[in-house]
């Protein structure tokens, strides 16, 4: 049986205090439990630490050596407590996110500078994929993860919701047209996902519902490689508002269908194994973005 901390506290609580009793006051408990707490050590070691006498309780040789090695175990474990105290105030340390290309580009990336002042300690470490990863696998502390979560192993907290829409660029429209109803749909090009296939449903009302199923004329896994094709007036894309926020400001694509577009929402989540004690640099990171895209 190996020793415990209990039982070490105990051994040096005695030897500084000068008596069991002294000790037991010291620490809030029994003299029976300082006491047994002391034979327990010492039958573990199987040695004698402490010589008992009717005035005083003098250190063995081995105990002195013993003690030598307990005062460096405990002030070992009191400067980690500091240590991890100092973090709760000020967290530090290494925070590996993993988010799907578009979303680390356009949601992520813009607010890094303002975290950084925040919180100095802290060494982010961006990791893009633009499928669901392994978390353990990958080392990844929190995952960002775009519409309806299915692993039941991941703990998740909500992030917000972005809108999906039908974009085009004035350039686009002007050679080929707008579409006036969704069936017109069917004489563009239009751009979608590889996969999902769940990505190539539009949120487009017609007489078949709330869903409009593309065929796409030109097909990437990426996003962002979707909107760069839209901007370059290839085609019709659907993106979600996270990702073209900017261009939709400014002009470089523009909503069609927009009384057709039924209000789809794609949730936002932040993710992470349930059995993970989350350490004070990964809640900062989560409280700072919820706070942000809340």
């Amino acid at each position: 049986m190996k020793t415990t901390i209990e039982e070490l506290v105990a051994f040096r609580a005695v030897v500084d205090t000068g008596s069991i009793t002294a000790a037991a006051e010291q620490l809030s408990q029994t003299v029976s439990g300082i006491s047994r707490a002391l034979s327990r050590l010492e039958q573990k070691l199987e040695t004698t630490l402490l010589r008992r006498t009717t005035r005083r309780l003098e250190l063995t040789e081995e105990g002195a050596a013993f003690l030598l090695r307990t005062r460096a175990i405990l002030d070992a474990i009191d400067e980690a407590e500091e240590q991890l105290a100092a973090r709760r105030q000020q967290p530090a340390g290494r925070l590996r996110v993993n988010a799907a290309s578009p979303f680390m580009l356009h949601a992520i990336v813009p607010l890094v500078p303002e975290f950084r002042r925040l919180f100095p300690q802290i060494s982010l470490e961006l990791d893009t994929d633009d499928l669901p990863i392994d978390l353990l696998e990958r080392r990844t502390d929190i995952a960002i993860r775009i519409g309806p979560l299915r692993d039941s192993t991941l703990h998740a907290r909500p992030l917000g919701t972005h809108r999906l829409r039908v974009l085009a660029s004035p350039a686009y429209l002007e050679a080929h047209g707008k579409p006036r109803k969704v069936a017109d749909l069917g004489g563009h090009a239009l751009l979608g996902f590889t996969q999902p296939e769940s990505l190539n449903r539009w949120p487009l009302r017609s007489v078949h519902g709330d869903e409009w199923t593309i065929t796409p004329t030109l097909a990437a896994s990426s996003g962002e490689t979707l909107r760069q094709l839209a901007l370059a007036g290839t085609g019709i894309v659907c993106l979600s508002d996270f990702m073209t926020g900017a261009d939709r400001a400014s002009g470089a694509l523009v909503q069609v269908l927009t009384k057709e577009t039924v209000d789809v929402r794609q949730p936002v989540n932040a993710v992470y194994y349930r059995n993970t004690q989350l350490s004070a640099r990964i809640t900062s990171f989560l409280d700072f973005l919820s706070q942000r895209m809340g």
